[in-house]
């Protein structure tokens, strides 16, 4: 028995008044999330980086030529909030794995750029998450990854049309 079951199970003995349904759904949504953020962590210690830090890379190099944005821009286009994003930049910079330039259109604000070493360091850390991700998800044949994507992508959308 799952260990999700089996706190259903609990429940069911504790509670049977309740409908517990969605905690299994949501509880095996966390666990799964929180295993795969543990898989994830050596990929991107091996490039000298984090979840957030790899997060901030990937967005800037999604971006396209000439691989920069604005804070704000990077705020609305990754996964980092923006609580933690002028830490994450800042550290960043230390590393050398981002720059920040004057805007060309308005010297008053900046934009965060990948520099040359960044570039090179998120491509290396990219080649490896995605083999990786490759590796969480082979259990899966493709009829099943399809249909548990097309489910997800349906469930995300109920809850991000409430926020």
């Amino acid at each position: 028995m799952s260990h999700v079951n089996l706190i259903l199970e609990q429940w069911g003995r504790v509670r049977p008044d309740l409908d517990v349904t969605p905690m299994g759904l949501t509880g095996r949504l966390k666990r799964i999330a929180r295993i795969i953020e543990r898989e994830m962590e050596p990929v991107f210690a091996k490039h000298g980086l984090n979840l957030a830090s790899f997060d901030v890379l990937a967005t800037l190099l999604r971006s396209g030529e000439p691989y920069r944005l604005s804070p704000g821009e990077l705020i609305a286009n990754s996964m980092v909030t923006s609580g933690t994003m002028t830490n994450r930049i800042d550290q960043l910079v230390k590393a050398e794995l981002v720059e920040r330039i004057k805007n060309p259109e308005d010297g008053r604000s900046v934009h965060i750029a990948l520099t040359q070493r960044g570039k090179g360091v998120i491509d290396r850390a990219l080649e490896d998450h995605v083999q990786n991700l490759h590796r969480l998800t082979c259990g899966l044949d493709e009829p099943v990854f399809a249909e548990l994507d097309r489910l997800l992508e349906q469930y995300l959308g109920t809850l991000e049309s409430d926020d």
